[in-house]
């Protein structure tokens, strides 16, 4: 979410397990945010939940205040049910539905290093091809997330989540938005887009730490700007998934900072 610029930034080892401090705190209030989805909870009701998770636990939410085109974002959470792709402000009338889904988007400060991740979760039940979807945009993620090593090269990243969902059917890979740099800013230089061309773009090196982040709809790829500044929605109002992690790159392989448990495993899978 939110892209902004600012130079390439490359962590030591120890700066990076101060991230991982607040990539831990980001998965918690991700997975507890997650567990209070059902029908009739409001996205508002997940944004206290999430803020005091984050507060209690020692960080600072990313997100409040952020800049905009209009007026600052005003929340812990982007909130983007079903069509709404990023960006989308929990509101208190916006109830969840049985058959929606919700993309989750948190970010957490602690101790000047920024954790960013999301999840997108079904209420209740989905539709086949909805729940199709969502499994394809994470795992499109994964192997993303694979693909940042040390020599390799950033367009890596991005052909491997496209090839991925090109892979798995016709669905719409969103460009124009995408992932980011993260360190002691929540966005930063490089912008990684979910397309790009194996062995294109700049070398990675270890110390590189990068939010990776698709964002696939279930129809065509085009996006619309709502009125509010921030709301991104499908153009032709399809349903949208969205997933994200915090990944450094080191002479180890692809760390994830965000992931709880069962990360490691899941890299060397796909390595």
């Amino acid at each position: 979410m939110f892209r902004r610029r600012t130079r390439i930034q490359v962590k030591s080892p120890e700066q990076i397990e101060l991230m991982r401090v607040a990539g831990r705190l980001v998965g918690e209030t991700l997975a507890l945010v997650a567990a209070a989805v059902k029908p009739g909870v409001s996205t508002l009701d997940l944004d206290r939940i999430a803020e005091d998770n984050i507060r209690g636990g020692g960080g600072i939410p990313s997100f409040i205040g952020v800049p905009g085109p209009i007026t600052p974002f005003p929340a812990t959470l982007c909130t983007s049910v079903n069509e709404e792709i990023v960006h989308c402000i929990p509101r208190a009338d916006k109830v969840l539905r049985e058959g929606d889904v919700v993309s989750i988007d948190c970010g957490a400060i602690v101790a000047g290093w920024h954790g960013d991740a999301a999840v997108t979760v079904a209420v209740g039940e989905i539709a086949p091809d909805v729940s199709s979807l969502l499994d394809v945009t994470e795992e499109s993620l994964w192997r993303g997330m694979a693909a940042c090593k040390v020599g390799g090269h950033l367009g890596d990243i991005g052909h491997a989540v496209e090839s991925y969902v090109r892979s798995q059917g016709r669905y719409g890979i969103v460009e124009g938005y995408g992932g980011h740099g993260i360190g002691t800013e929540m966005h930063m230089e490089p912008f990684i887009p979910n397309v790009g061309r194996k062995g294109g773009g700049m070398l990675l090196v270890s110390g590189m730490v990068f939010a990776v982040e698709p964002m696939v709809n279930l129809g065509k790829p085009h996006t619309e700007e709502m009125e509010d500044g921030w709301t991104v929605v499908t153009a032709d109002r399809s349903p949208s998934a969205h997933f994200e992690h915090t990944v450094a790159i080191t002479a180890d392989g692809p760390q994830v900072l965000t992931a709880l448990d069962g990360w490691r495993e899941r890299i060397a899978e796909l390595a």
